[in-house]
C-alpha cells in the first residue's frame, strides 16, 4: 500500500511539471523593449491677461441667524441689481461667490450672537466697466481682484503653445535618433498637459467709510499682466 501511494504522488508531480512547462511554453518570458528613449518638450507662449474678476463681500452681525441673514440678502440683493443694470455678456457678467452664516460663541461656550459674510463676483474683458461697477456699489467693499485668461484666448494660446511643444519633440527625438547611431524613430506613447502661469491675485486696501462715500463713483484701479501658457508634451520613442 505505502508503494502504491509513493506512485501516485510520482505521477501527480509528473502532471504538475508537464503542466508548467506546457504554460511556460504558450506564454513565453517577454523581453524589455530595446532602444526605447523617454523624452519631453516643451512651448511657452506669453499673452496679455484679458480677463478681469473683481470679488465684492460684506459682513454682517446680530443676535439672531434670521437678522444677519437678512441683512445679507439685502446687501447682496441690492448690489446684485445695480450690477445687472450695468451687465453686458462677455463685457460684465454678475454671479454670487461665497456665502456662509454662524454662531458666535462667548468665553463661557454659549452663543453670544450670529455673523456672516456674503460675496458677488463681478467679471468680464472690459476692464473699465468691470472696475467702475465695483466701485460703484455701496452695499460692498471690494476683497479680491485677479486677472487671468478667457476662455477663448486660453484655447487659441494653448494651441499655439501645443505646435511649438510638438516640434521641438519631434526634433529633440530626432537629434537623439542620429547622435546614437539610427535612421530615424517611431512613437511609442505620448501625453500632452497645459496650464498657465500669471501674477498672483490684487488684493486691494480696504477704503475707509468716508473715503468710499467720496469715491463710489470712481473704478477701482487695475492694470493687467501677461499669463504664460505652458504645454509640456512627454513620451516614450523607439530607436530604429
Amino acid at each position: 500500500m505505502p508503494q502504491f501511494r509513493n506512485t501516485h504522488k510520482l505521477i501527480a508531480a509528473c502532471a504538475g511539471l508537464a503542466f508548467a512547462c506546457s504554460v511556460f511554453a504558450q506564454n513565453p518570458q517577454v523581453q524589455p523593449p530595446q532602444n526605447v528613449v523617454r523624452l519631453s518638450a516643451q512651448g511657452a507662449v506669453d499673452v496679455q491677461q484679458d480677463w478681469l474678476a473683481i470679488t465684492l463681500g460684506t459682513t454682517q452681525e446680530g443676535p439672531d441667524a434670521g437678522t444677519v441673514q437678512n441683512k445679507l440678502k439685502a446687501a447682496l440683493d441690492a448690489a446684485l441689481a445695480q450690477a445687472r443694470r450695468a451687465a453686458a455678456p462677455g463685457r460684465l457678467e454678475a454671479r454670487t461667490g461665497n456665502f456662509s452664516l454662524g454662531p458666535r460663541y462667548a468665553s463661557n461656550g454659549k452663543i453670544s450672537g450670529w455673523q456672516g459674510s456674503a460675496e458677488l463676483v463681478l467679471e468680464g474683458r472690459d476692464f473699465a466697466l468691470v472696475s467702475g461697477t465695483a466701485g460703484s456699489l455701496s452695499t460692498m467693499n471690494v476683497n479680491n481682484v485677479a486677472f487671468s485668461l478667457s476662455r477663448e484666448q486660453r484655447a487659441k494660446v494653448e494651441g499655439e503653445a501645443q505646435a511649438a511643444a510638438v516640434n521641438s519633440f519631434k526634433t529633440r527625438a530626432s537629434e537623439i535618433a542620429k547622435e546614437f547611431g539610427f535612421a530615424g524613430y517611431t512613437l511609442r506613447e505620448v501625453s500632452v498637459n497645459a496650464n498657465d502661469q500669471g501674477p498672483p491675485p490684487l488684493r486691494p486696501r480696504m477704503m475707509a467709510m468716508e473715503a468710499r462715500a467720496a469715491l463710489s463713483e470712481a473704478p477701482v484701479p487695475v492694470e493687467a499682466g501677461k499669463s504664460t501658457v505652458l504645454v509640456t508634451v512627454a513620451g516614450t520613442v523607439q530607436l530604429k
